[in-house]
């Protein structure tokens, strides 16, 4: 039976994962993202049910449009499976219970951010400001997560990075952190408290270094290289919520 609920899981992430793609492509363009229906952005041919199918949709058309045969990013059943592998993990590790939905649509507002700044290096408010507010709200149906918990890590984690953002700015005469990342460190200690907000922080930096410092190194680029921190921020929370307690415990662990 709970093998059942992670197949059920997974096979729901991923079309959730579908419409997330077209809020990942709409959202910054400033379109609608129910409105028209999903289309090809070569040819505008309307993509009928049967063609929408996550990822199985992909394979059989051969990773092309049915119409014009242009060819599809790969990114698209990838969204899909990481959405339905994310729901499956979350399920995995916390069982069918009352409050996997509001997980849920946490992951589902993480893989946007993800990838609207990966490609445009902005995280948009429509998603940021109004996830500090149900994250929040959210807090009444989290068992471990208080309203004040929530509230001290709205306070906590938009209040820490506004801080380390003015100071290297306040040194630097230059902007090293856009605002997008304080109200998204916002948004999660909404969602995560205000336990999560210094662990997420550490595992964001660690990861960020350790992706950066090959990269300005294989461009050879100096310092100054631009890579959105969003993404590193989103794996350092979800990260936390699968497996923050067990990792503090091993970290811990190490000293005594």
């Amino acid at each position: 039976m709970f093998l059942y609920f992670l197949l059920v899981s997974f096979l729901f992430g991923s079309i959730i994962g579908s419409f997330l793609n077209v809020c990942i492509y709409r959202i910054p363009a400033g379109e609608s993202i129910v409105h028209p229906p999903s289309r090809c952005p070569a040819c505008a041919a309307t993509i009928r049910w049967y063609q929408n199918i996550p990822i199985f949709s992909y394979i059989l058309l051969r990773g092309r449009c049915a119409g014009c045969k242009v060819r599809i990013s790969p990114r698209y059943p990838m969204v899909e499976a990481l959405t339905g592998l994310l729901f499956a993990l979350i399920v995995y590790r916390f069982g069918p219970q009352h409050f996997v939905p509001v997980l849920w649509l946490f992951a589902a507002a993480l893989v946007v951010i993800t990838f609207i700044d990966l490609d445009h290096q902005i995280i948009p408010d429509v998603i940021s400001l109004p996830g500090i507010i149900i994250g929040f709200l959210c807090s009444f149906l989290i068992p471990w997560v208080s309203w004040t918990d929530s509230l001290l890590g709205i306070l906590l984690g938009g209040g820490s990075l506004f801080a380390v953002a003015a100071g290297y700015e306040l040194l630097t005469k230059k902007e090293g952190m856009g605002g997008g990342d304080i109200k998204l460190l916002a948004m999660l200690g909404a969602f995560l408290g205000w336990k999560a907000v210094l662990p997420t922080i550490f595992i964001s930096s660690l990861l960020g270094s350790l992706v950066g410092i090959p990269l300005m190194m294989i461009k050879k680029a100096d310092r100054r290289l631009a890579i959105p921190f969003g993404p590193f921020l989103v794996t350092g929370a979800m990260v936390y919520l699968l497996w923050g307690p067990a990792l503090i415990h091993w970290y811990l662990s190490l000293f005594r």
